[in-house]
């Protein structure tokens, strides 16, 4: 029905906590909602139209009667809060095992392989923002030359390392080898955080992490286009959620900005097919840092691109906006949280939008799209035809 869909991950941009989040200490959680009442409201217009806020109550943001898209929420139905697990049920994988976390640091075992491959012992070994961990140890690893190991209530285990003291090439081996021996432990990921700077006010992390990412058990929408024939391009950090699989275009980018014009250029080289990506500051830049003004900021500069976006769209182009899980910056702690996440679905097309309600699973978007393009998805229900009437 549609030819093209551009599929916007807003990583981290949560409407609400799950019915089960108390069981992961979220039960406050509501990213969106926190921003925007931390800043005194927000103003959206772009969203506002497309109606963001018939999906949930927003200070600023006002309900319109006619939203030019389709509207609705989405429950997670795999265990967890991690991007990996988010971004493979939005395309039609529902986990039912979680991935290992180690919030309290990595056992003795897993630290002696580490010690093995790496040649030497590491610092940290914590659970640390990403941040907290430079500045804490930083001049350590520059003096002792120790990789730094950090982990979250996440599966990942990162590796940090000054680009002078193990240079990105080198630090990405090391991960790449570290994952193998990984995987009887179920963590998901292996992180390579390379950073710069000369002391603990001054270090940053460069561009040059990469992910080292477990495989989907089972295909996903990227895997069933791609296998079609049909141009998948994945923008931002969707390479490195997927291990790489189902792409025909994979598009790394540093930061929000980036990954808008990514979506813009990709427009003009990609006239069918599906092109997803990432907007990552929300989670990675704000969400974690407990940075609400930094948050607001970054919705609202989405917002303004929109408005570049929505105009180049054709009427057999699909707009997807939805997020992965919450990073609410106002509750406490500075990890993910288990929350609904938004959907909204635009085409010049449409003439009379619908509600889409509350979906049981992101998998009901994935397949959506698989049967768009004349496919199943081995999980989820579709609502293309909510769509089609709209």
């Amino acid at each position: 029905m549609y030819k093209r869909v551009v599929l916007i991950v807003l990583d981290g941009v949560g409407v609400g906590a799950l019915p089960d989040a108390a069981n992961y200490g979220d039960e406050d959680a509501a990213t969106l909602q926190h921003v925007a009442a931390g800043v005194n409201g927000i103003s959206l217009p772009q969203l506002e139209r497309l109606g963001l806020g018939c999906i949930v109550p927003v200070a600023g943001i006002t309900a319109v009667a006619a939203p030019l898209a389709c509207w609705g929420k989405m429950a997670q139905r795999s265990a967890g809060k991690d991007s990996v697990t988010g971004h493979w049920e939005l395309t039609g994988v529902v986990l039912s095992r979680p991935f290992a976390t180690y919030p309290a640091g990595f056992p003795a075992d897993i630290i002696d392989l580490f010690t093995t491959i790496a040649g030497t012992r590491p610092l940290g070994n914590i659970a640390a923002s990403g941040t907290d961990i430079l500045r804490d140890l930083g001049e350590q690893h520059l003096r002792s030359k120790r990789p730094i190991i950090y982990t979250s209530t996440d599966s990942v285990f990162q590796i940090a390392a000054h680009e002078d003291v193990i240079p990105p090439a080198q630090l990405y081996d090391l991960c790449r080898a570290t994952f193998e021996v990984l995987q009887p432990y179920n963590i998901c990921r292996v992180i390579a955080r390379p950073f710069r700077g000369e002391s603990s006010d001054t270090f940053y992390r460069t561009g040059g992490r990469h992910d080292f990412s477990c495989l989907p058990p089972a295909d996903t929408l990227l895997d069933l286009l791609h296998k079609q024939g049909i141009a998948t391009c994945g923008i931002g950090k969707i390479g490195d959620l997927f291990a790489g699989r189902g792409l025909t275009h994979h598009i790394p980018t540093t930061d929000n900005r980036m990954g808008m014009a990514e979506i813009l250029m990709a427009l003009e080289r990609i006239s069918s097919g599906l092109i997803m990506a990432n907007l990552v500051d929300f989670d990675m830049v704000y969400g974690h840092r407990g940075d609400v003004e930094g948050f607001a900021a970054a919705l609202v500069e989405v917002d303004c691109w929109l408005e570049q976006l929505v105009p180049r769209l054709e009427a057999d182009d699909l707009l997807v906006i939805t997020a992965d899980h919450g990073c609410d910056p106002v509750t406490p702690g500075t990890d993910h949280t288990r929350e609904y996440v938004p959907l909204l679905i635009y085409s010049p097309a449409q003439n009379h939008p619908r509600p889409l309600g509350v979906r049981d699973s992101f998998a009901d978007l994935g397949a959506t799209l698989a049967e768009n393009f004349g496919l199943t998805c081995p999980y989820g229900k579709s609502f293309l035809s909510v769509i089609r009437l709209s």
